[in-house]
């Protein structure tokens, strides 16, 4: 199986490179984020006449996340548990096969320090409770998405310039770094432990063109799903695209 995440950065703008990319790939999942739209405007036609099945979190002009999937799809959770007040919707899980998934956006958290940042903070500290849950189940799990996480200094073009970014915060890594002590696999340092591999670039300032990228967008996997890690890597081709989300595809091969 092929499990793809993308932030899109709105659907409706997007649309013919999503199709496009579900088309002429062989992506069986695909996670979506930022789809900034309700779920009564996402555009489940357009997938269902191609074949696929659709779950979706939606959200009027912010946010968003989907599963849009070849196989059938049974949602499991819709939003985070441990807070009902929580009305941004950045979180949607579900069973596909043998395999749970969840598409994530995580808050970016700037600026920060700040109200932002600590709604980032306490989010994480949500996630991280639902993945140790899932990890206790001992299933299959794939965590994917839009982290808003730089990890390491590998990960970012220029350290220096994110260090107080909430992105690259100390406590940001630390929390990150909590899910993946659970017992969770960073399925793209797995295989490959070195080297920059980008996953977003600003529109501004010609960063595109300098390559001048960061890795927030992540699979985390359990390690039931990490038995069966063939490969995983990022698709730089849509980023070049003309009006392309500012992220671009980062995918990984589970065997069955």
């Amino acid at each position: 199986m092929r499990i793809a995440s993308w932030n899109v950065n709105s659907i409706k703008a997007r649309l013919e490179h999503v199709l496009s990319y579900c088309q002429n790939t062989s992506t069986d999942v695909l996670l979506l984020q930022e789809l900034k739209t309700t779920d009564e405007n996402f555009p489940t036609s357009s997938f269902n006449n191609i074949g696929w099945h659709v779950a979706k979190h939606g959200q009027k002009a912010y946010n968003g996340v989907a599963i849009v999937s070849k196989k059938n799809i049974e949602v499991t959770q819709v939003g985070l548990p441990d807070n009902e007040k929580d009305e941004q919707a950045r979180y949607i899980e579900a069973q596909i096969e043998d395999i749970r998934l969840a598409s994530i956006y995580l808050p970016n958290g700037n600026p920060s320090p700040g109200p932002k940042f600590e709604y980032k903070l306490e989010w994480m500290n949500r996630l991280y409770n639902r993945a140790k849950k899932l990890f206790y189940d001992e299933i299959p799990v794939v965590l994917g998405g839009d982290f808003n996480v730089i990890p390491q200094p590998i990960d970012c073009y220029d350290p220096t310039a994110w260090q107080e970014d909430a992105l690259y915060r100390k406590e940001t890594r630390e929390k990150f770094y909590a899910i993946c002590n659970v017992g969770y696999l960073d399925a793209l340092r797995q295989i490959n432990p070195h080297g920059a591999h980008y996953t977003f670039w600003d529109y501004q300032r010609g960063a595109w063109q300098k390559d001048n990228g960061i890795r927030i967008d992540h699979f985390l996997l359990s390690p039931e799903a990490a038995n069966k890690l063939v490969d995983c890597q990022v698709d730089k081709e849509p980023r070049g695209l003309e009006r392309a989300s500012d992220h671009t595809p980062i995918w990984c091969d589970l065997s069955e």
